[in-house]
């Protein structure tokens, strides 16, 4: 798998496939009809960013395959630009893709700092844990002060998401643990010979871990303080946006329509991911679990992206990713777009 890889699928195979899933061409999502509809003529094209090895992706790939994009009338390319918030800004700063779906507290520092994307719509609620071994002695978040947490980097999307978690129990995330620093797909086995007491991951990487290990989770990115909240978002690159508005909004129109379906219909989703994406070591059972965990509900969408966005500036603040000056009502109604207006 490189990282240049392309999924391309004809206009012809879309429509077909579009037919093996009529079910979604009656959905009665949350979003169905808040936007335009789609106008008769020529698909405009629009090439989307995307973690294929994510599973909460998936529904993304799974989109493009049955036609929930060109039933909107729009040509989705997907783009495969890493397994990064970093690789994701350098695909939209480099004209490699238009829009991209990635970690929401991934997209807010370069947003900070003067990048030129606007978030349009969510996708999921949850796909982050922190998970302790039966070693440590982890009960509740209380018990993880004077622990060791591995995770992937200093600056990874779980370690980030549980600072907050930790800072907001009361747990100083700098002074009251220490973090550990593993490669990727070590971090489960880290934990698991002692070398760590807790494992702060992404799905599917942690849904495995945890059920390899039978390590306990404390927490998550969809309960306490992430309760309601958006984990992933879809942004789109500013000059493009300006020129292509309406494709954006057919974008936005399949993207509610496609978690909607995933979220009723997660085991359809993990047929297609694990026959196509051939995931290592996770079976068609385990990869409908895992999705099914996964809070596809949750896909907010203007006003509400907005506050949303607002929420999770104000705990990089608390983190000190933001900067103590930025204002987050401010901020998020500068790095979104709202398509209902």
């Amino acid at each position: 798998m490189t990282k240049d890889t392309r999924i391309r699928v004809s206009r012809r195979n879309l429509l077909k496939a579009a037919g093996a899933a009529g079910a979604a061409a009656s959905l009665a999502t949350a979003g169905r009809n808040i936007l335009a509809p789609a106008v008769a003529g020529p698909a405009p094209k629009v090439r989307l960013a995307w973690t294929e090895v994510a599973a909460c992706h998936s529904p993304l790939g799974f989109g493009v395959a049955r036609g929930f994009y060109a039933k909107e009338n729009v040509d989705v390319e997907l783009y495969y630009q890493g397994a990064s918030g970093q690789t994701l800004i350098q695909a939209l700063a480099t004209g490699k893709a238009d829009a991209g779906a990635g970690l929401t507290l991934d997209w807010l520092k370069p947003l900070e700092q003067g990048f030129d994307v606007k978030l349009f719509v969510g996708s999921h609620g949850g796909c982050q844990r922190l998970l302790a071994s039966p070693a440590s002695g982890v009960k509740d978040l209380a018990g993880v002060k004077g622990k060791r947490i591995v995770s992937y980097g200093s600056g990874s999307p779980p370690k980030v998401a549980f600072a907050v978690t930790l800072a907001k129990a009361g747990i100083d995330p700098e002074q009251d643990v220490t973090w550990v620093n593993a490669p990727f797909n070590l971090v489960g086995d880290t934990v698991n010979r002692g070398d760590a007491d807790l494992a702060a991951h992404l799905d599917p990487w942690a849904f495995s871990i945890q059920k390899q290990f039978s390590l306990k989770q404390i927490a998550d990115t969809q309960t306490g303080n992430y309760e309601g909240r958006v984990c992933c978002v879809l942004g789109v690159n500013g000059p493009f946006l300006n020129a292509n508005r309406d494709a954006i909004r057919r974008v936005a129109q399949a993207n509610l329509e496609i978690h909607e379906y995933t979220a009723n219909h997660p085991e359809e989703v993990a047929d297609w991911y694990a026959k196509n994406l051939k995931p290592e070591g996770l079976s068609v059972a385990d990869l409908t679990e895992n999705l099914s965990t996964i809070v596809y509900h949750n896909h907010p969408i203007g006003e509400l992206l907005v506050k949303q966005i607002e929420a999770s500036i104000a705990d990089l603040k608390l983190v000190k990713v933001i900067d103590p000056d930025t204002d987050p009502a401010e901020m998020a109604r500068r790095v979104t777009i709202n398509l209902l207006a």
